[in-house]
């Protein structure tokens, strides 16, 4: 039985339009079944009927439209990097500031255990609650925010420690104030620096992975996304404005995008899509938790068997064939 439930913090959950229809068939079902109750002669006929519907739930999701994708990447209650960390992370300590400005809280930095590995973990962070959201810009960094990034970047390189970027950001911040404390150059210093970091990086887009904001933090060994995640150079509100100059054609802008991790998986530009359970990471956390961590625990070993001067060179191989197709990454699913 397919029930739209949320974890117990949360009193109030959101429906999105993609799964109104979904909803609408579970409480039928439910309702039924509620009707059947202990009779035994309706226990069969009850059982094939939530069989049906768990394959009718399945068939569904594997056919969203990349509007839909979009639309499940930015769901409010969608776990983020603070979650993530919660669930995967033992020993987590969270590090602070920039040595320029101030602390970003957009941007979440600090040491912790992926099981019996430690790992730098680096993640934008959307907030939960409204307050929240208002602080952290909902997810939008500013250029301090990745300056903090790229300097716990490099006192991980110091002591050895492979990297963990987890991205979830609409965009970086774009207001005068970030463009005064130059964001373009922060974000330029970091895709040159990670280029180079002496220690293996693996990016993960959880959530949404747009334009320059998810790049600041993107640049890895590996890179996967979550099966309902997106990554774009532009949102598709932002791409239906320039092209068409009308919201009404935004579902065509996402498709027109590739923003999905299959067509990203096409083009090349990522080598993995981390699976989520059926209705996304948001109805089911700790499975989405745990597929992730299976992912970052098996790419992490296998990473760690590389040479460094190997890895590098792969790097930089595979940020020149960005864009050439999915042959030269090995990409997988």
């Amino acid at each position: 039985m397919w029930e739209y439930r949320l974890p117990d913090e949360h009193v109030k959950h959101t429906v999105l339009p993609c799964e109104e229809t979904l909803l609408k068939l579970a409480q039928h079902v439910n309702s039924l079944t509620c009707l059947a109750g202990a009779d035994t002669a309706c226990a069969a006929q009850t059982e094939r009927l939530h069989a049906s519907h768990a394959r009718i739930k399945a068939e569904y999701f594997r056919q969203l439209s990349a509007w839909d994708i979009v639309q499940m990447a930015r769901h409010p209650d969608r776990p983020g990097t603070r979650d993530y960390i919660d669930m995967i992370l033992t020993d987590f300590r969270e590090l602070h500031g920039d040595r320029q400005f101030r602390d970003d809280p957009a941007l979440i930095t600090g040491f912790g255990r992926i099981g019996t590995r430690k790992v730098l973990v680096v993640g934008h962070n959307k907030g939960r609650t409204l307050a929240q959201r208002q602080q952290c810009n909902f997810g939008s960094a500013h250029p301090e925010g990745y300056r903090k990034a790229l300097i716990k970047m490099k006192l991980a390189e110091k002591f050895g420690v492979p990297v963990v970027c987890l991205i979830d950001t609409p965009g970086a911040h774009p207001g005068a104030q970030s463009e005064e404390r130059c964001q373009a150059q922060a974000i330029a210093v970091n895709l040159r620096d990670m280029s180079r970091l002496r220690v293996p990086i693996v990016c993960v887009i959880v959530g949404e992975g747009a334009s320059g904001g998810a790049l600041g933090i993107g640049v890895g060994d590996r890179v996967a996304i979550m099966q309902y995640a997106y990554c774009s150079v532009i949102s598709p509100e932002g791409c239906a404005a320039i092209l068409w100059g009308s919201r009404a054609q935004v579902p065509a802008a996402a498709a027109a995008l590739k923003l999905t991790g299959k067509a990203l998986l096409r083009t090349g530009y990522i080598d993995s899509i981390i699976p989520e359970p059926v209705g996304g990471a948001h109805r089911n956390r700790h499975t989405a938790a745990s597929n992730l961590r299976a992912y970052l625990v098996n790419t992490l070993r296998e990473l760690g068997q590389v040479e460094i001067s190997q890895l590098l060179q792969q790097r930089y191989e595979t940020l020149r064939q960005i864009g050439y197709g999915a042959v030269q990454r090995g990409a997988s699913v």
